[in-house]
């Protein structure tokens, strides 16, 4: 019995062995169907909402007429998702006079102020087998 606890414990040491995740997203709210839904998942506060430097990041483009992404495999963890709305296609969240032009949105559905919120703010765990979140987009203009 001994040596099956230890077996046990030394697999869960192996790379691959950690307990995974999926994670079902549905953005909700969007304003239209034009350009992508770009969305940024990521474990390090550090890079939130960007996702610039993390490359343990996982991003997603998708056309707009979706409104589920799914995320498989991920390692069990808190988390935080960034969604724009890039309507036009450019690849960025369009601003005037730094107020945002497109939507966006983050996990959890944080109050928004002046400013994208925390990681605290938006952040989420997964620790099933499968978790969802849901995104309501914002528009300001």
């Amino acid at each position: 019995m001994k040596r099956l606890g230890l077996a046990l414990a030394a697999m869960a040491l192996l790379p691959g062995a950690m307990p995974v995740s999926d994670l079902s997203l549905d953005v909700a709210k969007l304003r239209s169907t034009r350009g992508l839904i770009r969305v940024c998942l990521t474990a390090d506060p550090s890079n939130f909402p960007k996702c610039t430097d993390d490359k343990r990041a996982v991003t997603r483009s998708v056309p707009a007429t979706r409104h589920d992404i799914s995320f498989d495999g991920l390692p069990r963890g808190d988390y935080a998702i960034a969604v724009i709305h890039d309507e036009n296609g450019n690849g960025k969240l369009d601003t005037f006079a730094g107020i945002p032009k497109e939507g966006f949105g983050f996990s959890r559905n944080p109050i928004i102020t002046f400013g994208p919120p925390s990681f605290k703010a938006a952040r989420f765990t997964v620790s099933g087998d499968t978790d969802a979140q849901q995104v309501k987009m914002l528009y300001l203009l």
